[in-house]
Formats: structure tokens, sequence, C-alpha cells
């Protein structure tokens, strides 16, 4: 399925400016220059100008507005595209009870499972990336992420 692309460009550009409205009511943070709501505001904002060129693009095509292309027709296609909303879902309801490292790993093992990684490579690029990405976020950021079940582990 291809979406215009001034469509797809036109939500993203709605979802830029609902985050540059949000993060207006963040604390600025005691003694800094920048607060929390820097890095979004930063994203945000490329977001919305990348968002910008492709609704200007996608007016200037004469591309239709929806086509069925080959990706729709594909099971494996389908398939993948299920595991990752249904990864989504899994990560937004069990995060808190089985924790960051926990849900982070089994989603991103079951995203490669889905696009073809073999199994090896799948279970150690899951395990690197998500204690990469939780040692950024917890200890660099200080996100608090959710420990869950590694609470009597928590470093």
């Amino acid at each position: 399925m291809r979406i215009h692309d001034s469509l797809t460009g036109g939500v993203l550009l709605l979802l830029s400016l609902a985050v540059l409205w949000h993060i207006q009511g963040f604390p600025p943070a005691a003694g800094q220059q920048y607060g929390p709501a820097l890095f979004p505001g930063l994203i945000a904002g490329g977001l919305a100008i990348a968002s910008a060129v492709l609704c200007w693009q996608g007016l200037r095509s004469d591309q239709p507005l929806l086509a069925l292309g080959e990706g729709l027709r594909s099971p494996r296609h389908l398939a993948s595209l299920l595991v990752a909303l249904g990864g989504m879902v899994f990560y937004i309801l069990c995060v808190d009870a089985l924790g960051f490292i926990v849900c982070s790993a089994l989603v991103l093992l079951a995203l490669q499972w889905a696009l073809g990684v073999r199994p090896l490579v799948a279970l150690a690029v899951a395990l690197v990336a998500t204690l990469v990405i939780h040692t950024c976020f917890y200890k660099l950021l200080r996100v608090p992420l959710p420990w869950g079940w590694l609470q009597p582990m928590a470093w």
C-alpha cells in the first residue's frame, strides 16, 4: 500500500506540532540553561521540517492518493507488520511488570525473527541493543526506566 506523500507528511507535521505544543509545559531544569524539553523539541522540530518537505514534494508529484502495492498482498510482509504492532502493544502493556530490559529484548527479538534474521544473530543484537539503549537512557539521560523482574539486580 502506498499512501500519498502529502498525506503522510501532513500526519507527521501534526504529530510534530502536537509534541512541540506539549513540551511547552515541561518545567525548566534547576541550574541549567536547557531543560527536559530540549531533545524532544529538537526532534519534533526536525520532524516538522522533514514532514513539510514531504508534503511539498507530494503536492508537486502526480502520484495517486492511495495505491495498493505488493507489500499488502505478501503474507510475510503482513506478518511482519502484525509482529511490529503486537510488539508495541506488548511493550505498553507489560513494561511495568516485566521491565524495560526484558520487554525490549523480547520485542527486538520478535521483530528480527519476523524479518528473517538468523536466531543467534537476532538474540545477540537484541541483547546488546537493549543494554546499550538502557545504559544511554538510564545512566546518561537519567530517564527512570522500569526494572520489573530485574529489580533485585538494578544497578
